[in-house]
């Protein structure tokens, strides 16, 4: 992403997810605030954005459409990023109320974009410090338009913004009321497939570091094979084309099998490894619509040593 432009892929995540909590059902994951967060013009460019990328990739299929809305709602179901980042969400969120029962009284999450949780779920959010870490530009843009908005924000939310390529997450970290004393849970969701390698492994040791024993981290992650051509899905290719072509180019992915030594390596114990299968079982078996579990997209649990 350019250095001083909000994230685009953090205003579709929104996007996504505001479309979802209004027009499906069964929901895979609710965020009522989701659309409020976006501007109408937002919304509406994003809109025409997606129909344009839909008439270029595969014009016969948008041709058998004769509405927007219709057209919006195949899109959203049968592409791969909504069924990625709705799920994701959903596990995060389940972790972290498993997680309150074990003492847990912090949540950092990193590359929050423009996350509704501080208000969305206020009963979870009264029981925790709340950190939201990214990109000072992405920052900067959500803390406007909540301002927009009027909503008052919890005092036990801090905003911290780093960049993730340049700064030390423990820095941050130190320079707000954030405390290391204390059990934490992390959420790192949508954010490391857009950084090289190197990066996600020194911030995960960097959690690892700065987080008491026994807390945990939830995060996302491609496999390898998802950058290989002859192997990625058809829809996973699109979705790397399209971000890469927005700027915000997806670079590295992990071996499944190999993880848990490589979380060992940065001072992290892996608790759950969910591979596309597990993910679809848990969210996905039994619908009637075109949502399922994302090709190469696996979810990981790991705890702090």
């Amino acid at each position: 992403m350019l250095e001083d432009q909000v994230s685009r892929t953090a205003l579709f995540t929104a996007y996504s997810r505001g479309y979802h909590c209004n027009y499906d059902k069964p929901r895979i994951f609710a965020d009522p605030l989701a659309f409020s967060l976006l501007s109408s013009e937002e919304r509406d460019r994003i809109e025409l954005l997606l129909m344009e990328v839909f008439r270029a990739a595969n014009p016969v299929a948008a041709a058998l459409f004769t509405d927007t809305q219709s057209a919006m709602g195949w899109m959203m179901q049968s592409g791969a990023a909504a069924s990625i980042l709705l799920s994701r969400a959903q596990y995060a969120e389940e972790c972290l109320e498993k997680s309150l029962e074990s003492g847990v009284c912090q949540y950092v999450m990193l590359g929050a974009g423009l996350d509704s949780f501080a208000f969305r779920r206020p009963e979870l959010a009264e029981k925790l410090e709340l950190f939201e870490i990214d990109h000072p530009a992405t920052q900067a843009h959500k803390r406007q338009r909540l301002t927009e908005l009027g909503w008052v924000q919890p005092a036990n939310l801090h905003y911290v913004p780093v960049d993730f390529t340049r700064q030390r997450l423990a820095d941050r970290l130190g320079d707000s009321p954030y405390d290391p004393g204390l059990p934490v849970f992390f959420s790192w969701l949508g954010v490391t497939y857009y950084l090289p390698r190197e990066v996600v492994l020194a911030t995960l040791r960097e959690v690892a570091k700065v987080a008491k024993s026994g807390s945990s981290i939830v995060f996302d992650y491609l496999d390898r094979e998802a950058f290989e051509p002859r192997k990625c899905a058809p829809r996973v290719q699109r979705m790397l084309n399209h971000v890469e072509s927005l700027g915000e180019p997806m670079q590295s992915g992990f071996d499944p099998l190999s993880l848990p030594a490589e979380m060992t390596s940065v001072g992290l114990e892996l608790a759950e490894n969910l591979c596309p299968g597990e993910i679809h079982s848990r969210w996905f078996l039994g619908r009637s619509d075109h949502y399922r579990a994302c090709e190469h997209v696996h979810f990981a649990h790991a705890k702090i040593l």
